[in-house]
C-alpha cells in the first residue's frame, strides 16, 4: 500500500469515497459522474488511478460534517 493511500485512510479531517469505474467508460462519461457527484453530494476529486484494462479506481472527498455542540447553561 503507498503512502498517499496510507493518508487517505487516517485522515480524520476528510471523509473519503471510492468509486471504480469500469473499462469503457468515456472520459466524458466519467467527468459527467464526477460532476453529478460534486454538485449533488458536495464531494471533490482527491485522487484517480487508471489501470491497464481501462478501469479507474477514484477517491472522492468532504470536509467530515461534525455536530456542533451546544452551548452548555450553566
Amino acid at each position: 500500500m503507498s503512502a498517499q493511500t496510507e493518508n487517505i485512510e487516517t485522515d480524520t479531517d476528510w471523509e473519503y469515497r471510492p468509486l471504480r469505474l469500469p473499462p469503457g467508460t468515456t472520459r466524458i462519461s466519467a467527468a459527467t459522474q464526477l460532476s453529478i457527484h460534486a454538485e449533488y453530494s458536495g464531494w471533490e476529486l482527491s485522487r484517480v488511478l487508471l489501470y491497464a484494462d481501462g478501469t479507474r479506481k477514484i477517491w472522492l472527498r468532504r470536509k467530515r460534517n461534525t455536530p456542533g455542540v451546544p452551548n452548555v447553561i450553566t
